[in-house]
């Protein structure tokens, strides 16, 4: 990779549009700025943890709207309440809509850019290593209801994406970590040589060294393009689906909904998740026990979940089965093969998942 891989702009191509994912520092107050310059009316999204001086001076056709944000906003309530506040401001065919903040806000802003007069354009930038690694990439968006994440949204690539590191050095350990976890999954389902790099520099990684973070977050969203060019709206079921990028997530999904959203974040559900699949995929004979040890030291030397009591409880079923990515009565998984190999795995009813969740520990 040459140095000076952090000034590229990634493209996504899709039919109808090309979304630009541009990595710079220091940057958000210029891109949102410009933006505004450019366009007729601005409506400026901002999750308020998010402590950032933007700047916009004489920008008057900029409307910032301050959400508090986290799982819960993302409900037909926060939906509803979004959509009204963009529409009582006059928002109009020629508006644009910016959100800035984690995967939460980017899923509910992304959606309500999607819906909102039958779809606006909408620029991201996510300020979460979490989101910057994965849910600002691809162009899910979506809110989550009782029975599951995610089961109402749509597919929609924004225009740009802006990835700015600098924003992510007032985040805590744990959010750091939550994104880590994200980071590893593209390892572990695409890249061995990525994982062998992880295993020499995350302490360095973690604690935001630059030259690193950079380097890892690049190579997971060309990880993420992969499969997202390959399969834009997961329509595969083989080995390219973008399915595959949902390693760790079957599980992690139904326990985060299981605790409602409040036991852990989404990095340590997608943690216990992983360790859970990996565990599944060696029990059915894919992966080696070497392989599985291998992987969980690595979650263990990091501070990352592994295990969560409720992953042997009947109750996780009924999360299970509710996943929009089952058919055929059948229980979807992404697998591991061995590290940085994965597949699809369709074979399993919810009874054969069950009887091998209560062998796991």
């Amino acid at each position: 990779m040459n140095s000076n891989y952090m000034q590229k702009k990634l493209i996504i191509k899709n039919k109808k549009l090309k979304t630009s994912i541009i990595i710079k520092k220091n940057y958000i107050s210029k891109f949102v700025n410009n933006i505004a310059k450019n366009n007729e009316k601005v409506f400026c999204i901002l999750d308020k943890k998010v402590k950032i001086d933007l700047n916009i001076g004489k920008q008057k056709n900029l409307k910032i709207i301050s959400i508090k944000c986290g799982e819960k906003v993302k409900t037909f309530d926060g939906y509803k309440d979004l959509t009204q506040r963009l529409i009582k401001n006059n928002i109009n065919r020629k508006s644009v809509i910016i959100a800035i903040g984690g995967g939460t806000l980017g899923d509910l802003a992304g959606f309500a850019a999607s819906t909102v007069l039958r779809g606006l354009d909408f620029f991201l930038i996510p300020t979460t290593l979490l989101s910057q690694v994965d849910s600002s990439i691809g162009g899910k968006n979506g809110i989550n209801t009782n029975y599951g994440k995610n089961l109402i949204g749509t597919f929609n690539q924004p225009k740009q994406v802006l990835i700015d590191i600098s924003v992510l050095n007032s985040l805590p350990k744990k959010e750091i970590r939550s994104g880590y976890a994200e980071i590893i999954k593209h390892a572990l389902i695409k890249d061995y040589s990525f994982f062998c790099w992880l295993e020499k520099n995350a302490s360095k990684l973690l604690n935001l060294n630059k030259s690193f973070l950079e380097k890892a977050i690049y190579k997971s969203i060309m990880i993420k393009l992969f499969y997202v060019k390959k399969d834009e709206k997961e329509f595969l079921i083989n080995n390219n689906s973008r399915a595959m990028l949902n390693f760790g997530h079957t599980i992690g999904h139904a326990v985060e909904s299981h605790y409602d959203y409040k036991k852990f974040n989404h990095g340590e559900a997608i943690s216990i998740g992983m360790i859970t699949e990996a565990k599944i995929s060696n029990y059915l004979g894919i992966l080696s026990s070497n392989e599985l040890e291998k992987i969980i030291k690595h979650f263990k030397k990091y501070g990352l979940k592994i295990y969560d009591n409720i992953i042997n409880d009947k109750k996780l079923i009924d999360r299970l089965i509710k996943d929009k990515k089952n058919f055929q009565n059948n229980i979807n998984f992404s697998l591991i093969k061995n590290i940085g190999s994965s597949i699809f795995y369709s074979k399993l009813d919810k009874n054969k998942v069950y009887k091998i969740l209560q062998k796991l520990k």
